[in-house]
């Protein structure tokens, strides 16, 4: 065995801890950058959706040298929607730098990746970041991360771990919290210290597991993954395992490895470097490269079930094609489904009911409502219905949901309406702990129970909500929980919503559409102050007559409309309705558009 001048690492923490900003200090102080190079903040965040999102979805590769040995730092996603690219990541890394905010300490999703990173025996290394924040309390933090440890059944090893505190933002760090600030250099040298070089003869035959996928405009799709052992060159021909079993030739056109944050082309790669390959015809995550002489094919990276699909249709209203959207057939919906599955293993695509339909698993509502909107800011344009959740049966036929731990903090003053809401979409209260002015609860939830709750809670308590969930399992189903009880408001005629005819609507409910707007009938525009459907006239004007008197017009005050984002949108709708997405608009409309063929159904239904 040989011992490499390589580390790798990845960097886990909760939604918006600072590890992306953690990153662009240690790639500035390393020298990545030129010293006059212009760069935005959070260069590792290179999604348009992170940007405005201020999350990382996709993980990410860089490299930095530091003192002649090459550190690789992956850069993960902290949300438990997209753990699936975790729990890909983990298996090319020997160590991991769990970071933990210094005010808020562990969270769920802290706790997710970190269950996976103990599993499979990482080396951990906390990083207590931003004690540059008022009333932050660093040493509270790090006892919270031992304990959290003690409870994953962390080996004594893993609880023997190094920390040091730091600062992201500013690019500082001290081993403790006595020690005067310094640059980043004390963690680099902490990470050599704290985590293992990577193992492998360079002489073996070479292997190789496939975790995760890039794109070049040059070379088209590339494999991402670690050199186990032997060495790679390119113009090799391999053996490569296949999902359904055996093997098939495959032949290393091009290989890359990260400089900085940009991939360059190398002769050559040796155990521990991870690596882009070019030339494969075809390949899945998951699939093993192996010399020809000894063909071994991996195990298949664990990815846990989804738990929530969705059923994506082509657009059929009328409007369809005139929202911008350049994609608009069955074909096109399917091509982009499939890529988007074979770029994320978490992301299952079955063929659904129909000829255009097709039913998209995710592990929750974020990931997939992620997927719908990078496919319309790529101008697809579809339909898609109303989530669902995946149920399961034991072996006695009993029936299985799935299960979140669902924690929220809210102020005293509204944590009986709080407790009240999660009461009623079947919450099971774990833990309930007051500290000063503010109450944490925690929930065990059926997974359904949590589609568009953060928006319910935050409008309860006024916008302080802070709430989180994590994965639990399955249990027995826990009965029917109410879905949107009032009814809503459906277009009657074609034509441009006005204001004359909104303002009359007004005391039937709140409207989700302003004037000027064309709809279509069976397009959704209100919601009912009642718990039924009803047919309204909004492209309805004033009459206009040439007599006028003093006092006799009505004064027309228009309450402004409720707009509702995708996840809002998707919350809002039940099982007979379905959102009309499109590059230019959202539209909420009844997946039946024929007023008396819903009629029908209905009929049919309450018989």
């Amino acid at each position: 065995m040989i011992q490499l001048p390589i580390r790798n690492i990845a960097i886990i923490a909760h939604v918006d801890h600072g590890k992306t900003t953690l990153v662009d200090q240690l790639l500035r102080q390393c020298g990545t950058f030129h010293e006059n190079q212009e760069l935005q903040e959070r260069v590792m965040d290179s999604n348009d959706l992170e940007r405005e999102r201020g999350i990382t979805i996709l993980s990410k590769n860089a490299s930095v040298m530091y003192k002649g040995v090459r550190i690789n730092i992956v850069d993960t996603p902290g949300h438990a929607d997209f753990g699936g690219q975790v729990e890909r990541v983990l298996g090319t890394v020997d160590g991991v730098l769990l970071v933990v905010d210094a005010f808020e300490g562990p969270m769920a999703q802290t706790r997710f990746v970190t269950s996976k990173a103990l599993a499979m025996g990482l080396s951990i290394m906390v990083v207590v970041n931003k004690i540059d924040r008022d009333g932050c309390q660093p040493h509270v933090a790090l006892d919270k991360v031992f304990d959290l440890f003690c409870e994953l059944n962390a080996t004594p090893e893993q609880l023997d771990f190094k920390h040091i505190f730091a600062s992201g933002r500013k690019g500082t760090c001290r081993r403790e919290m006595t020690d005067p600030d310094s640059n980043l250099i004390p963690m680099l040298d902490m990470v050599l210290e704290a985590i293992p070089v990577p193992l492998g003869d360079q002489n073996a035959p070479a292997l190789l597991q496939i975790a995760s996928l890039d794109f070049s405009g040059f070379l088209g799709r590339l494999a991402v993954g670690r050199v186990k052992q032997g060495t790679f060159k390119p113009g090799m021909n391999l053996s490569q395992s296949k999902k359904e079993g055996g093997f098939k030739n495959a032949r290393i056109q091009k290989i890359l490895r990260y400089e900085g944050i940009v991939p360059g082309p190398v002769d050559e790669a040796t155990p521990g470097d991870i690596i882009l390959i070019a030339g494969l015809e075809s390949f899945d995550i998951g699939d093993t490269l192996c010399a020809t002489t000894n063909q071994v094919d991996l195990p298949r990276i664990h990815i846990d079930p989804p738990t929530i699909s969705m059923t994506f249709t082509v657009n059929t209203s009328p409007l369809a094609g005139k929202g911008g959207g350049k994609f608009l057939t069955g074909t096109h919906l399917q091509d982009r489904l499939e890529r988007a599955a074979m770029a994320d293993p978490a992301l299952h695509v079955e063929k659904g009911d129909g000829a255009s339909a097709y039913i998209v698993s995710g592990r929750g509502v974020l990931h997939l409502t992620i997927l719908i909107e990078n496919m319309r800011r790529e101008l697809y344009e579809f339909t898609i219905g109303a989530p669902q959740v995946i149920y399961k049966r034991d072996e006695h036929g009993k029936l299985l949901e799935p299960m979140e731990t669902f924690k929220v903090e809210v102020p005293q003053e509204f944590s009986g309406s709080v407790i009240e809401e999660l009461g009623r979409r079947k919450g099971e209260m774990r833990d309930m702990v007051q500290d000063n002015n503010r109450v944490n609860l925690e929930y065990l939830m059926p997974s359904r129970g949590l589609i568009g709750i953060r928006s319910i809670l935050l409008s309860l308590t006024k916008g302080y909500a802070v709430t989180q969930s994590l994965f639990y399992g399955y249990e027995a189903y826990k009965g029917d929980i109410p879905a949107r009880v009032n009814g809503v408001l459906i277009a009657k005629d074609p034509g441009e919503t006005t204001g004359y005819a909104l303002w009359k609507l007004e005391e039937r409910g709140y409207m989700i559409v302003p004037p000027g707007v064309e709809v279509y009938p069976g397009m959704i525009i209100g919601e009912h102050n009642r718990n039924v459907d009803i047919i309204v006239a909004v492209a309805k004007a004033k009459h206009l007559t040439n007599m006028r008197a003093s006092g006799s017009d009505e004064n027309m005050t228009l309450t402004p409309h409720r707009r509702l984002s995708l996840e809002e949108s998707v919350a809002f709708i039940n099982d007979d309705e379905c959102v009309e997405v499109t590059p230019n608009a959202l539209r909420i409309r009844k997946a039946e558009l024929d007023e008396h063929k819903r009629r029908v159904a209905a009929r049919i239904t309450e018989e």
